[in-house]
């Protein structure tokens, strides 16, 4: 039951009533857990996202894997309070959605569900036939349910700049011999070394031969 709605007590009684009768329909072919009332025995979904649907339908082996969900309605609880505190949330689980509602409501529930958005996959109608409840399928869902939303990946910042590729870092030219350089650091670093005023040597041979002899004194 929602937290939200208070039905008056005949009502809430008939609601009981027929989680119990739904219970024991399906639990020749399924493990059937429920909610009646305030109570929050058998939940679906993880925190913060629980939910306590009025009748939970598992498989019978070890995974207890749940088949689909169902969620009582009366005459009072068909609204679009209702609609959007309780069926939005249950269509959004990974199991199916059934809905049960009075016939004479059936009409409004669809409406309900389609101008909310609400994805129901099948609707069931009741009415009382004796001491029992008669339940009859009235609207199924053709179309696929939506996929549940994935987390999206945490983007990129939008100002982070890419990273300058390295430039080669070219080595310092060395100062060729015989350069007429005092100080190194004026030396340009230019592939063309034809600017570069060079001082003329002379073999040492030559040296000696181009050394003048004293003259000798006359006497």
């Amino acid at each position: 039951m929602s937290p939200i709605l208070v039905r008056p007590v005949r009502e809430q009684l008939e609601h009981d009533r027929i989680i119990r009768q739904l219970q024991a329909k399906f639990r020749r072919k399924h493990e059937v857990g429920i909610n009646p009332g305030a109570e929050q025995t058998v939940p679906v979904g993880t925190a913060p996202a629980v939910l306590y649907p009025d009748v939970v339908l598992m498989s019978m082996d070890r995974g207890r894997k749940v088949q689909f969900v169902i969620e009582v309605e009366t005459g009072e609880s068909v609204n679009h309070l209702e609609a959007l505190a309780e069926w939005a949330h249950l269509a959004r689980a990974r199991a199916p959605f059934h809905l049960y509602v009075p016939a004479g409501m059936v009409d409004v529930a669809r409406r309900l569900a389609e101008d909310n958005n609400i994805y129901v996959s099948e609707i069931w109608s009741y009415h009382p036939v004796g001491d029992q409840m008669r339940f009859t399928s009235v609207y199924r869902n053709k179309e696929a349910p939506p996929s549940p939303k994935k987390p999206a990946a945490p983007k990129a910042a939008a100002n982070a700049l890419p990273k300058a590729p390295a430039k080669d870092v070219k080595p310092a030219a060395k100062p060729v011999p015989g350069m007429n350089v005092t100080n190194a650091k004026n030396v340009k670093k230019a592939t063309n070394v034809k600017n570069v005023k060079r001082v003329k040597t002379l073999p040492a041979s030559k040296k000696k031969a181009a050394v003048k002899k004293p003259a000798k004194k006359k006497r």
